[in-house]
């Protein structure tokens, strides 16, 4: 099992010794002296052999599987939208309960999550239900009025108008009133409380904070690692207060400080920020310093790089030798309808802002892009709900199952019309935690020992150093071997090594148990020359059916072929592997070179939503929709190389 695998043993424990391992000689002698002293009907302090797994481990032993990024009907958008599940529908649906869905249909997860943060626009928060049951301080605004009476008509065409009217003209300043805020937040908090249960399932509090300047996508989803006793009574930051990621990180430090608290941002949707998400100036315009670099870095470990409103990993434009680039792409504007250009493009992506961070290392000495990366869903229904065969669409209007749903109109902004197939059935985060609680949960997405899948739970371990070997690969020690020769998902390799030695990675990857068969895995390596250029390239490292595939000289891999039914939705696992592992070692490394690696795997093709749509409901596919082929994926968080000094 890649999930746990053996554990370390210390001086103190008595263990087979297996390939890359060994007991020291003094531990040796102590666990024979253990042995010797030891009476089996007696209890001596001096003679305690730990023999349970458990006790013994030191390292995360599974992945944690969860959803940072949902909406109840607390947003103003889902309300508007009609959505009426609020927290506590949200919480019980993650937690595997059969829920009915706002339109009516039955609705439940095949799994339950372990996690879920429920991520409501702090801009806002509840006021909706307030608006449209008339409250005096919000019917005050002309504007407002308009939007109650295109509540109280309902509909998907209302919904649209008031989303419209809200992104061009802004929101109005009379939903942050803190009369109105400060109860829903401490519902928010309430509800969270009541679900949260330590070893079982984590309610993390959190919001969003929903900047986006001219149209330009800048949100992050701030997480607590709190509860009620830190949390209840602050004041979320919200957009009305600023717009700018400092400031929000101002307001952080501040809770922290106050509190002796943990708090995190999450960056989303860089493809929809036109440029502005990962710019390398600050919104004032400044060019970043190794301070500025430094605070985006502490507040902002991770970043989210899929979900509903498209794939945020990388661009056919950016990565043109890359064939698995073009999936899920979203590229068309900001949230205005403001046409993008290709120049934006690198501001947008994460592998694109990993390269920036690096060349940002080599001017300051600080990288301000060095996150890991998970998905979630984005989803403003308050389902999560992220399998191709189980997706309940974005929002509520027109967008739940139905038959011809792919073709509706999801959202309009100037002229830009994105419909209903181009939603993306994705994604979650995973987690590689000790414990289900809040705690060991927030941690793991600190030190960035934490995943993206575009939905299904695709267990991977990835691990950096300068001594694995082949053999370690296949060892029962796996785990433990890659935590004691090297640094898991999101560190950083030692700069210490031996004289020409180069970076070698312990890689293993198992298909989702109710999943796909797995097709590849790649190793994804950015570096910044000694010219000063960035530069990447993809690895295939290793792949399913190897006797029959190959690598050929244009330095393709051999397609793993297609079973998917289009007509009934189904597909074989008779092609690709259950389950991956590998030692890769950089064969174009350079010491002087600053670098990062992750890990993409790749599932062999499966329907998309959109046929089980077809095949549920007995419709044709729509022309563009036709043409998607799917082929779900992981994205490890990397592990960056950084050159000593000198």
């Amino acid at each position: 099992m890649i999930s746990s695998g053996n554990r370390v043993p210390s001086s103190q424990q008595v263990s087979i010794c297996a390939a890359g391992r060994t007991l020291s000689a003094i531990g040796l002698a102590l666990a024979i002296g253990s042995l010797a002293s030891a009476e089996p009907t007696e209890h001596s302090d001096a003679a305690v052999v730990l023999y349970s797994p458990g006790e013994r481990e030191n390292f995360p032993r599974e992945p944690l599987w969860g959803d940072t990024h949902l909406h109840s009907s607390l947003s103003q958008d889902a309300y508007s939208f009609g959505v009426t599940l609020g927290s506590d529908e949200a919480y019980r649906f993650a937690r595997g309960e059969t829920i009915t869905a706002t339109h009516g249909q039955k609705a439940r997860l095949d799994r339950p999550l372990d996690f879920l943060v429920i991520a409501d626009h702090a801009s806002g928060m509840g006021s909706m239900q307030e608006l449209k049951a008339g409250n005096p301080k919000l019917v005050s605004n002309p504007r407002l009025q308009q939007w109650r009476a295109l509540l109280l008509q309902g509909g998907t065409a209302a919904g649209l108008k008031i989303s419209e009217d809200g992104r061009v003209g802004g929101w109005p300043k009379e939903l942050n009133d803190p009369e109105i805020l400060a109860p829903v937040w401490q519902h928010v908090v309430d509800v969270a409380e009541r679900h949260n249960s330590p070893g079982e399932f984590t309610a993390l509090i959190g919001y969003e904070w929903t900047s986006w300047p001219k149209g330009d996508n800048l949100h992050r989803v701030v997480i607590f690692r709190d509860g009620a006793d830190k949390v209840r009574d602050i004041m979320p930051f919200s957009s009305f207060h600023s717009d700018d990621p400092e400031d929000l990180w101002e307001y952080l430090a501040k809770y922290e400080k106050d509190s002796q608290g943990r708090v995190l941002a999450i960056p989303h949707n860089g493809n929809i920020s036109n440029g502005l998400m990962f710019e390398t100036r600050t919104r004032a315009g400044d060019a970043f310093d190794a301070d500025y670099a430094t605070r985006r870095a502490r507040w902002e470990p991770i970043t989210e790089v899929t979900q509903i409103k498209g794939d945020g990993e990388t661009h056919p434009f950016l990565s043109p030798n890359d064939e698995f680039a073009d999936y899920e792409t979203w590229d068309q504007g900001n949230f205005i309808g403001t046409p993008k250009t290709d120049e934006m493009l690198q501001y947008e992506y994460g592998r694109s802002a990993l390269k920036l961070g690096i060349d940002i290392y080599g001017e300051l000495g600080v990288n301000p892009f060095k996150f890991g990366m998970i998905g979630s869903t984005d989803s403003h229904t308050a389902l999560s709900t992220a399998d191709e065969d189980n997706f309940f669409g974005k929002h509520s209007a027109g967008m739940e199952p139905a038959p011809g749903r792919e073709r509706r109109l999801v959202g309009k902004a100037g002229d830009i019309l994105t419909m209903g197939w181009r939603q993306a059935a994705s994604g979650y985060a995973a987690v590689w935690a000790r414990d289900n609680t809040r705690e060991s949960i927030w941690d793991a997405m600190a030190r960035k020992e934490v995943y993206a899948t575009t939905g299904p739970r695709i267990t991977l371990r990835f691990f950096g150093g300068w001594t694995f070997e082949d053999a370690d690969a296949n060892s029962s020690e796996f785990v433990p071997i890659g935590y004691t020769k090297g640094v898991p998902m999101g560190g950083d390799l030692a700069t210490k090594r031996k004289r020409g030695s180069i970076p070698s990675f312990l890689i293993a990857a198992m298909r989702d148990p109710l999943g796909a068969n797995l097709d590849r895995i790649q190793v994804v390596k950015g570096w910044r020359d000694e010219n000063g250029d960035t530069l990447e390239r993809v690895y295939d490292v290793a792949w399913s059916d190897r006797n029959e595939r190959r690598i050929n000289r244009a330095g393709r891999l051999t397609p793993v072929g297609n079973t998917v039914n289009r007509d009934n939705a189904t597909y074989s696992n008779e092609i690709g592997a259950a389950e991956l592992r590998t030692v890769w070692r950089d064969p174009d490394f350079s010491p002087n070179e600053a670098a990062f690696y992750y890990v993409r795997v790749l599932e062999v093709p499966t329907p998309r939503w959109t046929d089980y749509d077809a095949a549920v409901f007995g419709t044709s596919l729509s022309d563009e929709s036709s043409r998607l082929v799917n082929q779900d994926r992981a994205y490890s968080s990397p592990i960056w190389y950084d050159p000593p000094p000198g």
